[in-house]
């Protein structure tokens, strides 16, 4: 049991200054004086510091991505600490270009390890290529019996994709809904976007020739370029909610995208971000000969939420749904997940008045305190 005693805190909401009890791995109070009445209890204090939900980052490569300039550029999987040390309490695997080396059956005892160690976990079945890989030879069985799979993954307008058809990619959208409706869970299309001249025309075109609703696919790395990111501003007023990926375009970072989307009347709450972590990037000449290759970090969610702060000079009430509650409602997850809550899981940040992250609290147990990781994962030393 912990017991968060005079903290300022933000659900992501200002609820002021309060005390919050953890109990069972669930915030199970939130009041102006909780005193401890057992001595079981582990008291923090939180003078002079907010409380904060912990950050949901919806797309990682936990099982390591990349592998696109031979065997030597596959990126190891993630370690628990490193998503600890982003503030990263709840995470969604999934795979990328390879799914010859890399499998659904890899990613999901990756999951698996993860919750063991300590945080939240789920994933998408697929990956870039089509008919996608899956861990029961079926999308739609994917989603409703594995626990952690919530959606699927496919590349669009990329030249790593399978050049998916409109019929396909509607039948794909179509199996993902219905197995949501089934399993209670999000049921989603995950479409990484690449720098093709096609864009949303695909997906545009499935959505104006059927009935699948447009929260069902959800374009991802939709700040790669301009072109694309003023296609995906349509989408979201549209009803559509798109996903911006940290740390990779300097002058389409989050943090400037979601600037333009204010000024634009694009509505935010359709708006998600997400690292790419442990996925590679990739640069090529324009003859598709690849020139460089790198690594993300998942780092670089938490340093975006310090950006925006910085340079857009919100405070967290608003700059906090991005990476908590418009994720979290945006993958079925809400309210367990994304805030602060009586009842939700007890997934909490404690932060400086400089947004510095200081200790992190994962389904109700101390993984950071005082800056320091107290959790690591089974083989990190």
């Amino acid at each position: 049991m912990l017991l968060i005693k005079n903290i300022e805190v933000y659900s992501p909401q200002k609820l002021g200054v309060k005390d919050v009890l953890v109990t069972s791995g669930k915030v199970t109070l939130i009041e102006d004086d909780i005193q401890a009445f057992s001595k079981e209890i582990q008291i923090i204090d939180g003078t002079n510091k907010k409380l904060i939900p912990g950050l949901i980052d919806n797309h990682v490569h936990i099982t390591g991505g990349g592998g696109e300039g031979s065997f030597k550029t596959r990126v190891p999987e993630i370690t628990l600490s490193k998503l600890i040390e982003a503030g990263i309490t709840t995470v969604v695997g999934l795979l990328g270009t390879d799914a010859t080396t890399r499998s659904v059956e890899n990613l999901i005892a990756k999951a698996k390890g993860l919750k063991e160690e300590g945080i939240s976990v789920y994933a998408h079945t697929g990956s870039y290529g089509y008919p996608s890989v899956t861990l029961t030879d079926s999308v739609k069985k994917d989603i409703v019996y594995i626990d952690e799979i919530i959606g699927v993954k496919i590349a669009l307008s990329d030249h790593r994709s399978s050049s998916i058809t409109k019929a396909e990619l509607a039948r794909l959208a179509s199996d993902a809904r219905v197995a949501g409706m089934l399993s209670g869970k999000a049921g989603i299309v995950v479409a990484h976007m690449g720098d093709g001249s096609q864009g949303l025309g695909l997906i545009n075109q499935v959505l104006e020739e059927t009935e699948i609703p447009i929260r069902t696919i959800r374009p991802t790395h939709v700040n790669r370029k301009v072109e694309l990111l003023n296609e995906s501003f349509d989408y979201a007023k549209r009803g559509g909610i798109i996903d911006l990926t940290c740390g990779l375009y300097e002058e389409l970072s989050p943090t400037n995208v979601i600037g333009k989307a204010e000024e634009e009347g694009v509505p935010l709450e359709n708006i998600t971000v997400s690292s790419d972590g442990y996925g590679s990037w990739s640069k090529y000449d324009e003859s598709g000969n690849l020139v460089k290759i790198g690594a993300s970090s998942v780092k670089s969610l938490y340093k975006e939420l310090q950006n925006m702060s910085l340079d857009l000079g919100w405070g967290l009430e608003k700059l906090l749904p991005f990476f908590t509650t418009n994720v979290s409602k945006a993958l079925n997850l809400y309210p367990n997940k994304g805030t602060i809550s009586q009842n939700c899981d007890a997934d909490l940040l404690i932060i400086d008045n400089k947004i510095n992250l200081i200790s992190v609290i994962s389904k109700g147990k101390l993984m950071m305190n005082n800056s320091q990781v107290l959790v690591k994962g089974s083989y990190e030393e």
